[in-house]
């Protein structure tokens, strides 16, 4: 009988498992699915984005749902990192799972600040910088679709930690590349992408957008396309890892990323529709390579044939 296929994927000082990572925003700080999924068989937990200071975010209605996804304009709302770390790593922590802290700021400052923080935390394995949120008046989005801006904030960030740095990308650009570059040349040891897509709706028996701040962010199946699109072109013209987002709800998803030259996927939305989206999306990906008789999950990475 052959040995089961291997699903470790290296990125950054990171070897995780296998590829499987939860999108931050969309599994909450991890505990809240401890009864639905076996948080041990992830290969990440990234917890929903944190700042320095807590945030409230954006006033409800905050989520609507569309045909084939969702547009959320929550607006980073969060507990604050010193609570994070007093309340809910110390869980976190009993898994073996990596934990990967997304983070964000509205000033370079706020973002070297974070990482500072971080720094001195132990049992938090990486961060994923967050400078593509659209649900933000200030900061976020406005680092994220400018090459220079993006890699001013990268280039602070890199300076105060030690850690794995991935850098989440924004689909709201021209050109994802120029970003992608950008911040591979300040220090990024890894990209993930995409975050949601900039998107609104409208009532039209009260003429009112639906959401209270107007916009907001789409995610789900509908942004897929556009994500696995964006992905196939950053594998191409970076280095360094990638890791696809945007609309994966099956293995077969995850796997088009992963040939398309991610070296890992982020489960979002899906976790809403189904909570154990992450293990039956491992468990598909794991028995495709038994099927086809491919060792290695990097054996299909980057696969695609033109």
């Amino acid at each position: 009988m052959a040995p089961p296929p291997d699903l470790h994927v290296r990125i950054g000082q990171l070897i995780l498992k296998n590829p499987v990572l939860t999108a931050s925003g969309t599994f909450g700080y991890g505990i809240e699915f401890k009864d639905l999924v076996d948080l041990r068989r992830l290969g990440a937990i990234i917890v929903k984005g944190l700042s320095l200071h807590p945030s409230s975010g954006n006033p409800p209605p905050r989520i609507v749902e569309t045909p084939c996804g969702m547009l959320n304009a929550i607006g980073l709302e969060n507990i604050g990192l010193d609570l994070f770390i007093r309340e809910k790593l110390p869980f976190l922590q009993t898994l073996g799972t990596p934990v990967i802290v997304n983070v964000y700021g509205r000033t370079v400052d706020e973002y070297a600040g974070v990482a500072e923080r971080v720094e001195e935390i132990d049992g938090i394995h990486a961060l994923e910088l967050n400078i593509s949120c659209p649900n933000v008046k200030a900061g976020g989005v406005a680092f994220g679709v400018d090459p220079d801006a993006a890699g001013r904030v990268v280039r602070t960030v890199r300076s105060r930690t030690s850690r794995t740095l991935i850098v989440k990308l924004s689909p709201n650009v021209t050109d994802i590349t120029v970003i992608a570059r950008s911040v591979e040349a300040a220090g990024a040891d890894a990209l993930s992408l995409i975050n949601t897509v900039s998107g609104m709706s409208i009532d039209v028996e009260t003429r009112r957008p639906k959401l209270a701040n107007t916009t907001g962010g789409l995610s789900g199946p509908a942004i897929k396309p556009i994500a696995l699109r964006m992905v196939w072109q950053v594998a191409q013209a970076v280095k360094i890892p990638v890791i696809g987002v945007g609309g994966i709800a099956s293995a077969t998803d995850a796997l088009e990323f992963l040939i398309a030259g991610a070296v890992a996927v982020e489960i979002g939305t899906a976790n809403f529709v189904n909570p154990r989206a992450t293990t039956d999306i491992l468990d598909g990906i794991q028995s495709f390579l038994a099927r086809r008789h491919i060792a290695r999950v990097m054996d299909v990475v980057g696969s695609l044939e033109l």
